[in-house]
């Protein structure tokens, strides 16, 4: 894959698209924008020797000018001594540098262009990485969260299908079973021992009642007969 087309996969990258796949959403976005680094260290190598190359061609351009203008120099000094086969001589160097420097200035324009180019590309790729970067974050955040989401709704729909709280309803209603047992039972030996107590009241209250009427009829029970001593031993007489 090309460098511009993985920048145009991360920018138009979709976090479902994402999500629905086997991939990592996290490990693959920091993967293509570790893959955009690296080409962002490469282009900026290409940049710089772009630019050293456009120096070099441009130095020897400036050299072939220098010189062309100084065997035009030397020509014209020839002539105004009157030496005709020197001026020639010189002239014929001078028109040698001034085609390389044609030659070096045809050149450096092309390479001028280039390492505006590269410029501009390196410039678009880093605003990319930068754009890129945000957008990793903003995805790795969202696809965070929708798996905390879709953990939370896995857990809450096992408690809710499953028999996490079956055990406790279930235990719950013997608690509820095992109180009321109870209290019955409560209830029963407190009723029992209530109507013992009742009894013992009532029956007494007629007694009561039987005894006063027959005071008043002048109906007393007879007197329990006196118990006989028995009689006293032979030791005891003889005391």
């Amino acid at each position: 894959m090309g460098l511009f087309d993985r920048i145009a996969t991360v920018l138009k990258a979709n976090l479902n698209s994402i999500v629905t796949k086997a991939e990592d959403p996290e490990k693959v976005l920091t993967q293509t924008v570790n893959d955009m680094q690296e080409d962002l260290v490469q282009l900026r190598q290409a940049v710089a020797q772009a630019i050293a190359s456009e120096k070099r061609i441009e130095q020897q351009y400036l050299q072939s000018q220098q010189q062309a203008d100084e065997w035009q120099r030397r020509a014209a000094l020839a002539v105004s001594k009157g030496n005709d086969d020197l001026a020639r001589e010189a002239l014929a160097r001078k028109k040698s540098f001034t085609e390389t420097a044609v030659g070096l200035k045809g050149q450096l324009e092309q390479q001028r262009k280039m390492v505006n180019t590269l410029k501009t590309n390196l410039t678009a790729l880093e605003g990319k990485i930068s754009e890129a970067k945000a957008k990793k974050d903003l995805l790795i955040a969202r696809a965070r969260s929708a798996k905390a989401t879709e953990q939370i709704n896995a857990t809450l729909g096992r408690v809710n299908t499953g028999g996490s709280f079956a055990s406790f309803e279930r235990m719950e209603e013997k608690v509820n079973e095992l109180e009321a047992r109870s209290q019955a039972v409560a209830e029963l030996a407190g009723d029992s021992l209530e109507d013992q107590f009742k009894a013992l009241e009532a029956g007494g209250g007629v007694e009561d009642e039987l005894l006063a009427l027959k005071s008043q009829m002048g109906v007393l029970p007879a007197p329990e007969a006196p118990q006989k001593a028995l009689p006293a031993s032979e030791e005891e007489s003889k005391k």
